[in-house]
């Protein structure tokens, strides 16, 4: 029985694979088609019982029996060139796959072949999708796409794992891991903006732009709100990017020390609702204008930011331990405050990252949260400066709003 239900599986990802590549090519004339839907059917079936007879004949006979069977797809394939002037050979790679995947299905791995199969249907399928992102996809996303894979897949296995300089607070390994983490965030916001569009205007930009940099969007809005337009649009959007800072820190705490994420789920999660309830409440009682605003960011990534993140980074691990040697627990406190002006992903992650050891978790996360409100306050400054009091005072009392319920958890650890 084990044996017919590996020959049914190699059967039907034939068949699966089969029926997307014959959905595919059903305007074709009748003979015109390399495969169908019953040829793949076949082609699985014949994978699967050419590794059965390998089993007991010997290894090398299945790998004869597929070249055999890839020059006889590609002798077909080459009458098929003649006939259609077609050169794709998707079809033909598919059925090798199909081969392999019925083989694979006889050998054991029937749960892998299965799964394969629904990859290689899904793959199949969309062409028109890949084709059209190809098209829309500009020469910078890819190279920032390589860069990143370049930054992750290559370079990050090849550092070591151990700590080096004062109080071997420098990993090198660490600390590029925790840049290609942020850098992973700022991608996955871009090209959901991408996807997304701009039509969505201020709302989907202020909350995928948080994810990459709230204090870059609210510099955006700003400038965008100086001259009193749309006000109060824009400082919704600022709201939103600042509330989008606060479940960003928790996932940066939940992959580097997920320790500390019961604590902080409280602070920031309160920080969090009222941000967004202020930013709503904004948002839908503006007057409508169906004016686009354009995504802050214009490129997915770039190498020479992620070096500076990396130099900032290691800047603040290294100055955390000897602020926290030299001055205790208000070195901390003082790092904390002078790193978070600017950006708050560096301390944040520094922090998380001693909780491990020698920080305590109350320190941590009192810190971290401290981290946050520095932050917010400075995008708050930023927007009365730049934007004037029409928005500033909006996005003021709902930010001061949010700090005060972000502060009320952490008074009784203050008090004792």
């Amino acid at each position: 029985m084990e044996l017919l239900l590996a020959l049914a599986v190699a059967l039907v990802a034939g068949l699966l694979i089969g029926m997307e590549r014959g959905w595919h090519e059903r305007s074709g004339a009748e003979g015109s088609r390399i495969a169908g839907i019953r040829t793949f059917g076949l082609v699985g079936l014949l994978g699967g019982l050419w590794a059965l007879v390998a089993e007991q004949l010997g290894e090398v006979l299945l790998g004869v029996a597929f070249g055999a069977f890839a020059i006889l797809v590609i002798i077909a394939y080459a009458q098929a060139v003649s006939f259609r002037k077609d050169v794709g050979i998707t079809t033909v790679v598919a059925m090798l796959v199909t081969f392999a995947l019925g083989a694979l299905a006889v050998r054991g791995y029937m749960g892998a072949s299965a799964a394969v199969a629904v990859v290689t249907a899904s793959l199949l399928s969309l062409k028109p999708v890949l084709h059209r992102w190809l098209r829309h996809l500009e020469p910078s996303e890819l190279y920032g796409t390589l860069k990143l894979l370049l930054i992750s897949v290559v370079l990050l296995p090849v550092l070591p794992n151990e700590g080096y300089g004062p109080w071997q607070a420098l990993n090198p390994y660490a600390i590029w891991w925790l840049v290609v983490l942020i850098a992973g965030l700022s991608f996955a916001a871009y090209f959901a903006m991408k996807i997304g569009g701009t039509s969505k205007g201020v709302l989907l930009t202020s909350l995928l732009g948080g994810m990459v940099s709230s204090t870059a969007v609210t510099l955006s809005f700003s400038r965008m709100g100086k001259g009193g337009i749309l006000y109060r649009l824009l400082a919704a959007g600022v709201i939103a990017a600042s509330a989008t800072m606060f479940p960003r820190i928790l996932l940066e705490v939940l992959v580097v020390n997920r320790a500390l994420l019961p604590d902080l789920l409280l602070p920031l999660g309160l920080m969090t609702v009222v941000a967004y309830g202020g930013a709503c409440w904004l948002w839908f009682t503006r007057k409508r204008d169906n004016n686009v605003v354009e995504p802050p960011l214009r490129n997915p990534f770039e190498l020479m930011p992620a070096l500076q993140f990396a130099l900032l980074l290691a800047a603040v691990m290294l100055l955390s331990r000897a602020f926290y040697a030299w001055l205790g627990e208000g070195g901390i406190y003082l790092l904390t405050v002078l790193s978070s002006i600017g950006d708050v992903d560096a301390i944040v992650l520094s922090l998380a990252r001693m909780a491990q050891g020698e920080l305590s978790h109350e320190l941590a996360v009192r810190a971290i949260v401290l981290a946050a409100m520095v932050n917010t306050v400075v995008k708050g400054l930023l927007v009365f400066v730049i934007a004037g009091t029409k928005m500033a005072w909006r996005v003021a009392v709902v930010l001061l709003l949010a700090l005060l319920a972000g502060g009320i958890p952490l008074l009784p650890g203050l008090l004792v």
